[in-house]
C-alpha cells in the first residue's frame, strides 16, 4: 500500500478512536468541537484526494460523509458518554466537501498547465 493511502488510514483510524473514546485527551488551545470537527474532516479530504487520485471527489466526499454520521451514531451509544449531534455531521461532511473541491480545482489547473 502506497504511503499516502497510509497516511490516510492512520488519519481515519485516529479520527475515529479520539471521536468514541469516553474522555478524550484535551487538545491544545482547547478548539470547540465544530473546530475539531472541521480540521479533522479538512485534513481527511485532502489526505483522502491525495491517497486516492482516481477516484472521484463526490465518491471521496459521500465515503467521508457517511463515516461522519458513523462516528455520530456510534457516539449516542450511552456508555461512551459522548453526544451525538447532526451539526457535527453537517461540520465533518462541509469541511470535507470544501477541501474536495480544492483538491479538485488544484489538480485541474495542473493539468492545464502541463499541456501548456
Amino acid at each position: 500500500m502506497p504511503w499516502p493511502r497510509l497516511l490516510f488510514w492512520a488519519a481515519a483510524v485516529f479520527a475515529f478512536v479520539m471521536a468514541v473514546l469516553p474522555h478524550p485527551p484535551r487538545v491544545p488551545t482547547d478548539p470547540s468541537d465544530k473546530v475539531q470537527h472541521i480540521i479533522a474532516f479538512a485534513a481527511l479530504g485532502g489526505l483522502a484526494a491525495w491517497a486516492f487520485p482516481a477516484t472521484g471527489a463526490v465518491r471521496l466526499l459521500l465515503g467521508l460523509s457517511a463515516f461522519g454520521a458513523l462516528i455520530e451514531i456510534i457516539q449516542l451509544i450511552p456508555d461512551l458518554h459522548r453526544d451525538g449531534d447532526l451539526l457535527d455531521w453537517v461540520a465533518d461532511t462541509l469541511a470535507a466537501a470544501l477541501t474536495l473541491t480544492v483538491a479538485s480545482a488544484l489538480r485541474s489547473r495542473r493539468r492545464r498547465h502541463r499541456r501548456e
